[in-house]
């Protein structure tokens, strides 16, 4: 049902973002987004609301046809009004950009078929069809069918874009956010705002605007066009964010002209401050055969390195070109992997799950921790630093300046180091974690989800590690952030100490950022492993053979009436699960002949909810087996789903095993192959019957196997 929102509701948005720039952003504004807002001050409500509908849309070009809203009083004589006063231009003052922006990918290439085929037009990104349809409008002008006259463009839009810019800190965010926020769409944390600017001066906001900008028209412009960009005299300041805007622009337009411009991409590349840039220009120049140059290059980041991430690409790059080392940093982490674990193959889809399991039934306690513990950990212990002394300069930002910058530590160096001196014993800092955790459980931010399993694997931590070890990894994150933000071990082990391995399968690499943080972890005194599998089957893995009877086909619409388990290890029933379920639904009379279960028979059976933690248990660490295994583990997802929890299992489908192993039959279905088979059913489509009848299939599936 469409929810009708209060009269000028989108123009009581606009006055809360302009709001914005009557504080400390106020020094930012450029002098057109100063004219901007002061003369939108002075028009009438009416107009302001035409202008500001104009702004909430995605694109500069509008179709004023869609401006009669009942809130505006004459619209289309309001709209001619601004036209008059400069507000809204004809579409030959739009960028090309914009007008195809309001049109789909489909009418850019009708458009196009009007100059000639369109033959290999389909499969082009739609920056390139722009791109083709530019140099055709240039040529012969636009096609005689495309009409205009309904088509206007927003003059202000530079302005605007502009404003958005220094509101959001990025050039893809809209003012539809604020309905996304009224709407319970978008959670915003405006508890943390503070009145800070987004850039440290003036010159500061106009250079990251600036590269900004350019980076997001990149994709639409031609090689002329880049070339001009690469030789304009762009904006210099020492502000950090326009710094980080221009390295990413110069890195982008440097890939894109290496093509066609190699010495000048180069030249880009090379002068960039990012690490990406950097690696590339090693790269590439090592490929033109400048080893002095290269050389130079990894020395002098080998000896003042701006990031971790580079200086392992460094050392790494030079041990193997100019030291003749035969394998990478990499390659000799895998090779030296501390241990090798053979997994049953039905966990390859879930390899980590499948090493905890074999853990679990080792007695030996693991979790799953990649990124989050590290990152909870850090967002926890530093709380009042990140959300207090730093802030957030909108409720639409997620992460503070000081992580956005990389100088968090240089920030609040003081802050950090009298925080450690307190957090003197394990004790004391899990009192301090868990006292932010309650005090601030569930508020939004960037580094991890709020869950009631957060705290346990820091807890473990806290108990089995050295508290300086701990303070030791956390400087490091404080220090470089952006190069310890992610990348760490997939899970941590308590096996009389405790360790972190990070887990590796057949075919799998590990990724630089991965290195590094190993490479941190081991520096701040922690035992961190590679563990590499293999796959074979292990007659201890269990399986849980489940079927169900539901309420009809969809599990979307239709609901579970009756879950039956059997859990085999070796081949053996160890346990079995029977029970009804209450759908809360009518059962057709069809469903009641096929089954046998009537809604009298549920009236009183347990609903979903109460029966989920028992399933949940029964099939835990096991592999999700049945007959046509989609179906049943879907309604059981998606019976989780509704209670907002997750449900995931590896699966192992007795229908299709049964057509690799015992290929030809006429029939695969349950009822047939267990006739052929001669496997007994006590009642066929009821829950548990079906499921011991699949459990039989599962050992003639296995012991095939173990015949190859």
């Amino acid at each position: 049902m469409r929810k009708d929102l209060p009269p000028r509701y989108y123009l009581t948005h606009f006055f809360e973002f302009l709001q914005f720039f009557e504080g400390a952003n106020a020094r930012l504004l450029s002098d057109e987004a100063s004219t901007f807002i002061k003369r939108f001050a002075a028009l009438d409500e009416n107009k302001q609301c035409i202008v500001v509908r104009a702004a909430n849309r995605k694109y500069a070009v509008i179709d004023r046809t869609q401006f009669n809203y009942e809130e505006i009083e004459n619209p289309q004589a309001q709209i001619d009004s601004l036209i008059a006063d400069g507000w809204f231009r004809d579409l030959r003052h739009a960028s090309l950009q914009d007008i195809a922006g309001v049109m789909t990918k489909q009418a850019i290439v009708m458009l196009l078929s009007e100059y000639g085929s369109t033959q290999g037009l389909s499969s082009q990104s739609k920056p390139q069809l722009v791109k083709k349809l530019d140099a055709q409008i240039q040529s012969h002008g636009w096609p005689a069918t495309f009409s205009s006259q309904d088509y206007i463009v927003c003059g202000f839009d530079g302005a605007l874009r502009f404003l958005l810019f220094l509101y959001f800190g990025n050039t893809r965010s809209r003012l539809n956010q604020f309905s996304m926020r009224d709407l319970g769409v978008m959670r915003t944390r405006a508890d943390s705002v503070a009145d800070v600017a987004r850039f440290e001066h003036n010159a500061d906001a106009q250079a990251a605007w600036f590269y900004a900008d350019a980076l997001r028209k990149l994709p639409y412009l031609n090689d002329a066009q880049r070339l001009d960009l690469a030789n304009h005299a762009m904006p210099v300041t020492e502000g950090v964010s326009a710094s980080f805007y221009r390295d990413e622009l110069i890195y982008a337009l440097g890939l894109q002209l290496l093509p066609s411009e190699r010495l000048k991409a180069l030249t880009l590349l090379r002068d960039a401050n990012s690490d990406k840039a950097k690696e590339k220009w090693v790269r590439e120049s090592y490929k033109d055969k400048d080893e002095e140059g290269v050389k130079a290059m990894l020395e002098d980041i080998m000896a003042s390195p701006p990031s971790d991430t580079l200086l392992a690409f460094a050392e790494d790059f030079y041990a193997r070109k100019f030291n003749k080392k035969r394998t990478s940093a990499v390659t000799d982490m895998l090779r030296k992997a501390s241990r090798t674990l053979e997994i049953d193959v039905s966990q390859n889809q879930q390899v980590e799950h499948g090493v905890l399991a074999h853990y679990k039934r080792l007695g030996i306690n693991g979790w799953r921790t990649e990124n989050r513990l590290l990152r909870s950990l850090f967002g926890l212990t530093f709380w009042q630093q990140l959300y207090e002394e730093d802030s957030l300069v909108t409720e639409f930002d997620r992460r503070p300046l000081s992580l956005k910058q990389n100088n968090f530590y240089a920030k609040f160096a003081d802050s950090i180091e009298h925080l450690f001196e307190q957090l003197a014993s394990p004790e004391c800092f899990k009192k301090h974690v868990s006292k932010n955790a309650t005090a601030h459980y569930g508020k939004v931010n960037s580094l991890f989800m709020w869950s009631r399993y957060l705290l346990e694997p820091i807890d473990v931590l806290l108990t089995h590690s050295d508290i300086n070890h701990v303070k030791a990894l956390l400087r490091m994150m404080c220090k470089d952030f952006a190069a310890l933000k992610d990348g760490f071990p997939d899970i941590m082990v308590l096996d009389g100490e405790l360790r972190f391995e990070e887990v590796k399968a057949p075919g799998d690499q590990l990724r630089r950022n991965q290195l590094v943080s190993i490479q941190r972890l081991k520096q701040a005194g922690f035992n961190v492993a590679v563990t590499t599998v293999t796959w074979h089957r292990d007659p201890n893995q269990p399986y849980v053979v489940v079927d169900i009877e539901t309420t009809g086909g969809n599990s979307t619409y239709h609901r579970i009436t009756e879950v039956g388990m059997v859990k085999m290890v070796a081949g053996k029933v160890v346990d079995t699960y029977q029970t009804l379920i209450n759908p809360n639904r009518r059962i057709p009379a069809s469903i009641t002949r096929l089954t046998g279960i009537s809604e009298d028979m549920v009236a009183d059976a347990p609903y979903f909810a109460e029966v989920a933690e028992a399933i949940a248990q029964f099939s835990e660490d096991a592999v999700f087996v049945a007959h046509n295994v989609n179906f049943d583990y879907g309604f059981i997802k998606q019976e989780f789903a509704r209670l907002e929890q997750t449900f995931r299992r590896p699966k192992l489908c007795t229908v299709r095993e049964m057509r690799k192993v015992f290929p030809g039959l006429p029939s695969y279905s349950l009822a047939n192959v267990t006739r052929h088979f001669d496997i007994s059913m006590e009642r066929h489509h009821r829950a548990l019957s079906d499921a011991k009848a699949a459990a039989r299939l599962l050992n003639l599936i296995h012991e095939k196997l173990s015949e190859a």
